[in-house]
């Protein structure tokens, strides 16, 4: 797979299904290389991803990520050659273990130990069988993985890691502990928007639905910053995690990751018109260039 290194994340579940297709041959025509498609309470990712891997000519589409818990290993397994299948190897597996709050208090499931439960998931996909017609090449799967341990087990048991909600500097740590082949697939919010306030403003009413989580506040933890600055989403958390200013700004925040080590970096542009079902095109247009 030619993942290419500018992609793009976004939730396409306010959109219908001909504009979510649009949506994608836009952004194709734009020349990212990939959509990233997350999963929470809303469209399947799987079927999501067929749609637009069947309206689409050469982008990637992945999932970032899927959640683990919403169905058993043969399942995914089986999606994933089918996907792969049918758009001649452009369907990139994005895996996590999803949040506590979501699995058991939205979900009503049972949340194991991350590592453990995402290793045995790997284990028992491995060991699935499929018998169907599939691709030439072995479908590529990453795994959503901040903590030291979680990214150790995405070099070792699958094509590498999908970090969201960091930062340049967990993408040189990420990088150290994944060797130099692993894939490091990272996400980056970006505002374009010059004014320092109203930057950060929106910034902040993106961050508020993720601040309660305990798999990113042990992240941020672990980045250095303090539980204060989580909690008053303060300038100092607000400039680690969002890239705003000026494009050349948010070029060069993007580029900041990539020397750092990642091998993909999909970004994540907040609407400064405050509309969370659309995207801002304009960021995406000068970001392509």
């Amino acid at each position: 797979m030619n993942l290419g290194k500018l992609g793009v994340w976004f939730f396409l579940d306010p959109l219908n299904s001909s504009q979510s297709a649009e949506t994608a041959k836009k952004i194709e025509k734009l020349g990212y290389s990939a959509l990233w498609l997350p999963e929470a309470v809303g469209k399947n990712p799987m079927v999501l991803a067929s749609w637009l891997l069947a309206n689409t000519e050469k982008l990637v589409v992945a999932t970032g990520i899927a959640n683990i818990y919403n169905r058993e290993p043969g399942a995914t397994l089986s999606a994933q050659h089918t996907l792969a299948e049918q758009s001649d190897g452009r369907f990139l597996l994005g895996l996590g273990v999803s949040h506590k709050p979501l699995v058991e208090g939205v979900r009503g499931l049972k949340y194991g130990p991350p590592v453990q439960t995402m290793k045995d998931y790997l284990e028992k996909m491995k060991s699935s069988p499929y018998m169907a017609l599939t691709h030439s090449e072995t479908p590529p799967t990453v795994i959503a993985a901040l903590g030291p341990k979680m990214l150790e087990l995405a070099a070792e048991h699958c094509n590498g890691a999908h970090p969201y909600f960091s930062s340049p500097d967990h993408t040189e740590t990420a990088r150290s502990i994944m060797g130099p082949d692993a894939w490091l697939c990272v996400e980056q919010k970006v505002v374009l928007e010059e004014d320092p306030s109203k930057a950060r403003d929106l910034a902040r009413k993106a961050a508020a639905m993720y601040q309660t989580l305990p798999n990113y506040r042990n992240n941020w933890l672990r980045m250095g910053l303090s539980e204060e600055d989580i909690n008053q989403s303060s300038d100092k958390f607000i400039d680690t995690t969002f890239a705003w200013g000026k494009v050349e700004q948010i070029k060069s925040r993007i580029q900041e990751h990539f020397d750092a080590g990642a091998s993909h970096v999909c970004i994540q542009p907040i609407n400064p018109n405050g509309d969370v079902g659309a995207l801002h095109w304009e960021c995406l247009e000068q970001l392509a260039n």
